[in-house]
């Protein structure tokens, strides 16, 4: 190994951990080029202990976090490349509870139909003048509810004053600053957004909200900016490196994507679908079904901004299922090969409402179908349905974004591990019948990441002005169908979505507990 020496001074370096549904990574940028020098990652394993449970280990999670930024670190220095010379480090995600129920949970139904049940006209929106959101299993609020409710260890730790709650970045953030030995309990104001216990416009908890949840505000993390210093890292293969920001993975995809401007937009194909828009400094709500959100604020001084979301529960967890669930496929690339060889569906129609429907129905009671079927159906029409049924999810989105907005959008910027299926991007680009443009460097989650934590003040080694931004080499794909054919299998796609509302589960899902950790999980 050379010596520190002779090391190769890049510099300056930042790291981004970003923490997914299904995996972790730890990714490292030149902040001077953007370049993504190395990365390392680790799948998440998830269990489903019950029908609509979806859990994941805490412990291991954290565990895959070093892991990754041990491996990448090594990847360095087998390049010659000085690891000291990383100067801060983000982490990104949101919605998911550490206790850890992760957001795709339903087991939470019977705590939404409660609450909403005590609002004015049984109104699942009775919040969403202060939090953007609608009341559903969706959020972590509900699910630190009935954790309290469900789980006697629980409530008994909250009761006695020995619980801290959060999204997985405080978790990974209290951690990596020293944990039990002086760990900050913080989090950024994306993330709080998508709690339900966030007010908003004031940006800071909200006691009436807490209250309406019988949630102890004490027990909550510090709000901050998403673009300042934390706190120093005591543990890691970087310690002494400044913990110097934290953004909702879908608000660091809006940075990466450089969507700083009102109007512009971007959508994320990961294990779901996040379709977000600039608004601007002004919280813009919705008519259509779509959430308000804090897109970011970067900087303590700086104003927040805010973006219309429309949300997905299933893209990239549709294949996981034909994978492992139905078997049809062995690995994720073998769907579009599949697909590809019969280029169509043959009529059949795919609904993947495993968790059920997100934006814009919010329909928790939902299920899965697929219809269309005959004897000629064989697993490439069911594969080519499958990608068909992530497009048309984003073509609902953007119908009620556009709706709200009153200016529709030109053009989709993507981003996310689903875009590297071309035959997927080229239908998008036909359902939404406008063209989809996907960036070179496929890492835009962790790129935004890495730009707040550069940006911060103490560390401020990456620019924001957007004269200083690199600009991107993207990958165009344009409609190749006519707009009949497209609203043609939208509008039959949309009826089998009706049919998925209107159907009746044979068995109630369980109100059960179990063993859990505490903190929360979002995509």
């Amino acid at each position: 190994m050379a010596a520190s020496s002779e090391r190769i001074v890049l510099g300056p370096l930042v790291a981004a951990v970003d923490q997914g549904t299904s995996s972790t990574r730890f990714l490292v940028f030149n902040a001077k080029t953007a370049e993504l020098l190395s990365h390392h990652q680790v799948e998440i394993k998830q269990s489903f202990p019950k029908e609509g449970w979806v859990e994941e280990d805490p412990k291991e999670i954290l565990q895959s976090v070093y892991e990754c930024m041990d491996r990448t670190c090594e990847k360095l220095t087998q390049l010659n490349i000085d690891i000291s010379n990383i100067k801060g480090i983000i982490s990104d995600h949101s919605e998911k509870l550490l206790i850890i129920t992760v957001w795709l949970d339903l087991r939470t139904q019977s705590t939404v139909e409660r609450l909403i049940n005590k609002t004015p006209g049984r109104n699942k929106n009775h919040l969403k003048h202060k939090t953007g959101l609608p009341i559903s299993t969706y959020f972590s609020a509900v699910k630190l509810r009935w954790l309290m409710d469900n789980v006697p260890e629980v409530h008994k730790a909250v009761l006695s004053h020995r619980a801290m709650f959060g999204t997985v970045d405080s978790w990974i953030i209290w951690c990596l600053t020293g944990g039990k030995k002086g760990g900050v309990h913080c989090t950024d104001v994306t993330n709080a957004s998508r709690t339900m216990l966030f007010n908003i416009h004031t940006l800071a908890w909200d006691p009436d909200l807490c209250k309406y949840f019988d949630i102890p505000m004490e027990i909550l993390p510090s709000v901050r900016s998403s673009s300042e210093i934390y706190g120093l890292m005591v543990s890691g293969c970087c310690p002494g490196c400044l913990k110097s920001g934290c953004l909702g993975d879908q608000s660091a995809a809006l940075v990466g994507q450089m969507c700083f401007q009102d109007g512009q937009a971007k959508n994320t194909y990961g294990t779901g679908c996040f379709l977000l828009r600039n608004t601007g400094t002004k919280p813009v709500m919705s008519d259509h079904g779509l959430l308000t959100t804090v897109a970011y604020k970067l900087g303590r001084d700086k104003p927040a901004f805010y973006a219309l979301e429309g949300s997905v529960a299933i893209a990239g967890a549709v294949v996981r299922w034909l994978k492992d669930n139905l078997g049809i496929i062995h690995a994720d690339t073998d769907l579009e090969k599949l697909a590809a060889a019969v280029g169509t569906s043959y009529g059949c129609y795919f609904v993947p409402a495993f968790s059920g429907l997100y934006a814009p129905y919010w329909e928790p009671s939902a299920r899965g179908i697929i219809c269309g079927l005959t004897q000629f159906t064989n697993r490439s029409h069911l594969a080519f349905a499958a990608l068909e049924a992530v497009c048309f999810q984003v073509r609902e989105l953007m119908d009620a974004m556009n709706q709200d907005s009153g200016i529709p959008l030109s053009q989709l910027q993507v981003d996310g591990g689903m875009t590297s299926n071309r035959l997927l991007m080229q239908l998008q680009a036909d359902i939404l019948c406008i063209p989809v443009v996907k960036p070179s460097m496929p890492e835009t989650t962790a790129l935004g990441a890495a730009m707040a934590a550069g940006a911060a003040e103490g560390v401020s080694v990456w620019s924001l002005s957007p004269e200083d931004l690199t600009e991107v080499t993207s990958e165009k794909f344009d409609p190749q169908i006519n707009p009949e054919e497209s609203e043609f299998r939208y509008a039959r796609w949309k009826k089998a979505v009706q049919k998925s509302m209107n159907w009746e589960t044979t068995e109630p899902l369980s109100n059960g507990s179990g063993q859990y950790w505490f903190f929360y999980m979002s995509h």
